[in-house]
């Protein structure tokens, strides 16, 4: 690993521990501000638009004017935002500091495409995994460490305690060193992305797996807790083993060819949907989250499939639109899971589980013929 590889994963070590202090319990501590569950699925449905908006830009950035500074500004802007819902006493001004945060994600293809490029030997998959592996090791006693804070000082504590983490995580990320930008041939330029069939067909195919696999997540916390009747200290417990199968099954799915990978992910959070539907002890519910690692190692997966699409030029721009994709899904699906909820609690875990059936056999076909696996 060289020294640019070694800074940016410790700034997602201790980025991932601060994130993990509080992210799984936003949507406890929005209800704890004077939001219903429909509400909040509006609100994470706002986030997710925050999110989308910047990723393509980003992208495009990234390849024009490099990597480096795009980390730098999403770093400074994440710790600003975290600052911000620390201090706020009031659900207006602590949701504009959670849209600010959710601004931040333009750092996914600028990051995904600076680890590419300083990967040295290994393969895309195994680098990419290392944002994965990383992160989600430092949020493995992110959660735990949140909810027994939550439990002894509230949970508005957790977010001072997490700036701090972000202060030591941008500090690292100052270290690492400027990328050449990669040019393509001016007389023979690769076909732009919207002309690329293959790609475009491929997106498509993840669009809808994503959407499989992200609706039973967002207003789970909410299901432990009003359901299950789990205290903050328990549900971060179940957090924390999330974490930990973050961790482990981005590693262990690394080694994996993408295509074959990304069907396992997929059964992966189809088992945790059904175990969260139908389980009630502790033990079997932290084994649910532990697999719900497989929806966070099926990004790198997803994202090294389709880079055998497209020039090196290209490489931010692809990232940006994947991440948009992804992000337009995280403004849908909370809506319709709020809704759903309302209905009856349980009722996003059966629903998730066909869709995911499908994007199974989607993906078990299409994909091969677009990537010649």
């Amino acid at each position: 690993m060289n020294r640019n590889l070694l800074f940016v994963a410790l700034a997602l070590l201790t980025w991932g521990f601060g994130e993990g202090l509080f992210f799984n319990f936003q949507p406890i501590y929005l209800k704890s501000l004077g939001s219903d569950e429909q509400q909040i699925g509006f609100i994470l449905g706002a986030f997710g638009a925050a999110m989308a908006i910047t990723h393509i830009p980003a992208g495009r950035l990234a390849d024009r004017i490099g990597r480096r500074p795009l980390l730098f500004a999403a770093w400074i802007m994440g710790l600003i935002a975290t600052i911000i819902m620390a201090m706020a006493r009031t659900l207006p001004l602590f949701v504009a500091g959670m849209l600010l945060y959710g601004l931040t994600a333009f750092v996914a293809s600028p990051l995904s495409s600076y680890v590419t490029a300083a990967r040295g030997k290994w393969s895309v998959t195994t680098a990419l995994s290392l944002t994965t592996a990383t992160f989600n090791t430092g949020m493995i006693l992110g959660p735990v460490t949140g909810g027994w804070i939550g439990d002894h000082f509230g949970l508005r504590t957790i977010y001072f305690v997490a700036a701090g983490f972000f202060t030591v995580s941008t500090l690292c990320i100052l270290f690492i060193q400027k990328q050449p930008i990669d040019h393509h041939d001016p007389e023979m330029p690769p076909p732009g992305l919207l002309n690329n069939f293959r790609l475009m067909s491929y997106i498509g195919i993840v669009a809808f797996a994503v959407f499989a696999m992200y609706l039973p997540q967002p207003l789970t916390p909410n299901f432990l807790e009003d359901v299950r009747g789990f205290s903050l200290g328990n549900v971060g417990i179940i957090f924390t083993c999330g974490a930990l199968g973050n961790a482990l099954l981005a590693i262990f799915l690394s080694r994996a060819k993408p295509y074959g990978g990304f069907l396992v992910a997929q059964t992966m959070v189809a088992a945790f949907a059904f175990i969260i539907w139908r389980g009630i002890s502790l033990p079997i519910l932290a084994l649910g989250y532990f697999l719900l690692g497989g929806f966070r190692a099926a990004r790198p997966l997803a994202l090294a499939q389709a880079r055998e699409l497209v020039h090196d030029s290209q490489m931010g721009l692809t990232y940006g639109v994947m991440e948009t994709v992804n992000s337009v899904i995280f403004i849908l699906t909370p809506p319709l899971a709020g809704f759903l909820y309302k209905i009856d609690p349980a009722t996003n875990y059966p629903f998730a589980l066909g869709l995911i059936a499908v994007s199974v056999l989607i993906s078990l076909i299409l994909p091969r013929r677009l990537l010649h696996v």
